[in-house]
C-alpha cells in the first residue's frame, strides 16, 4: 500500500473539547479534531474514485465529508488520526472492483447434479408403499 499525498490545503480543521473522562486537562483544552473536506469540489481524486467514494461513504448535502477524532489526549495525534482515517477511506475505494463475467456450469457439474437428483428421487420412490390398481 502506497502512502497517499493528501491535499491538506483543501482541509478545514476545527477544534473543540473532547467528551468523556480524562481529568482536569480535558476540561480546558481543545483536543477533539473535526476535519472537513469538500470532496465534490476537490480535484485531488479521479472521477471514478470520487464516484465510488460518494457511493460508499456518507457525505453531507453540500459535498463536505466530516471526520472526527477524539481518541487521543493531544490535538496533533487526533489530527493525524483524522488524516489516517481519510487515507484508509480513500484506499478502500481507490481500486475499482473487477467486473463479474457470467459463466456457465460445466457439462460434468450439470451431469453430476442431475445424477444426484435422480438418486434422491429413486430413494424416495423406494420408501413409498407399493400401490395396486
Amino acid at each position: 500500500m502506497t502512502a497517499l499525498k493528501l491535499p491538506t490545503g483543501e482541509f478545514t480543521f476545527s477544534y473543540s473539547k473532547s467528551s468523556g473522562p480524562g481529568g482536569q486537562k480535558v476540561n480546558k483544552t481543545n483536543t477533539k479534531v473535526t476535519l472537513r473536506w469538500n470532496i465534490v469540489a476537490s480535484e485531488f481524486l479521479r472521477a471514478g474514485v470520487k464516484e465510488r467514494f460518494l457511493k460508499k461513504y456518507r457525505v453531507l448535502e453540500d459535498g463536505n465529508l466530516v471526520i472526527v477524532s477524539q481518541r487521543f489526549r493531544s490535538q496533533e495525534r487526533n489530527i493525524s488520526d483524522c488524516l489516517e482515517k481519510l487515507s484508509e477511506m480513500i484506499e478502500s475505494v481507490r481500486v475499482a472492483p473487477k467486473k463479474r463475467r457470467p459463466t456457465k456450469p460445466t457439462r460434468g457439474s450439470v451431469e453430476k447434479r442431475l445424477k444426484a437428483k435422480k438418486g434422491k428421487s429413486d430413494i424416495k420412490k423406494m420408501r413409498q408403499k407399493f400401490k395396486e390398481h
